[in-house]
């Protein structure tokens, strides 16, 4: 489902060399798995999710998802690629605040032109356990809601490819582990590939294999458990 192969990104320092942040990457990730991505801040974790996403280009290297080459694709026909195949679950949320929850769902079934999509997002509201909350603006939700509506957006047109990018880095335990839950058991339901990059050691124990992030390098780290 998504291949990576010889991916590098590098950036000019202030000094005029070169910062090498990611170096010649390779990964298979097939449908229906999950690979968490490990290492400390700042080591290229979340421009590697960029990359996976079309939003970032590499210096060098490929990442094709089904078998289609990103780096061959112009900034339009990457939308359109991420509105119909990828959905991303940020860290902090990022969802539209002028508009409900359910609204919030919706939103790229309708920027896809999917009929039902105020239909679907309810459902999908009503299995994260938000039944009661789709006319809430996201300034009334708790970060356990906001995580939830994102995870329910991401899910909404069933990715061929889920990326999170610290999924439950600004929640507490509890509310993390009930996110995590839920996020695991939406990506078994659609079958998607998954990507997670996490400091939560738990929630990338429950993926099927762990990569470690380290000096641009992804190096195999200890396997994950069944969720």
């Amino acid at each position: 489902m998504l291949t990576i192969q010889q991916l590098s990104m590098h950036y000019e320092a202030e000094d005029g060399s070169a910062l090498r942040i990611l170096e010649s990457l390779d990964l298979d990730v097939a449908a229906g798995e999950s690979v968490a991505i490990t290492g400390p801040s700042g080591c290229g974790k979340t421009t590697l999710l960029l990359l996976l996403a079309g939003l970032e280009r590499p210096t060098s290297g490929a990442v094709a998802l089904s078998g289609q080459e990103l780096t061959h694709l112009d900034a339009d026909a990457l939308a359109d690629l991420r509105r119909d195949k990828v959905g991303i679950i940020f860290q902090a949320f990022h969802l539209v605040p002028s508009i409900s929850a359910l609204e919030n769902v919706a939103l790229p079934l309708q920027i896809a032109g999917r009929p039902g999509s105020r239909e679907t997002a309810s459902n999908l509201l009503e299995r994260v356990g938000l039944g009661s909350r789709k006319a809430h603006l996201p300034a009334k939700l708790s970060g356990g809601e906001k995580q939830r509506v994102a995870i329910a957006r991401a899910l909404a047109h069933q990715p061929a490819l889920l990326l999170a990018d610290e999924p439950t880095g600004n929640l507490d335990e509890n509310t993390g582990a009930v996110v995590s839950d839920l996020l695991f058991d939406l990506h078994r339901e659609s079958n998607s590939a998954m990507v997670v990059v996490t400091h939560d050691l738990g929630l990338a124990a429950r993926c099927d294999r762990i990569l470690q992030l380290h000096q641009g390098q992804l190096e195999q780290s200890e396997a994950g458990t069944s969720p």
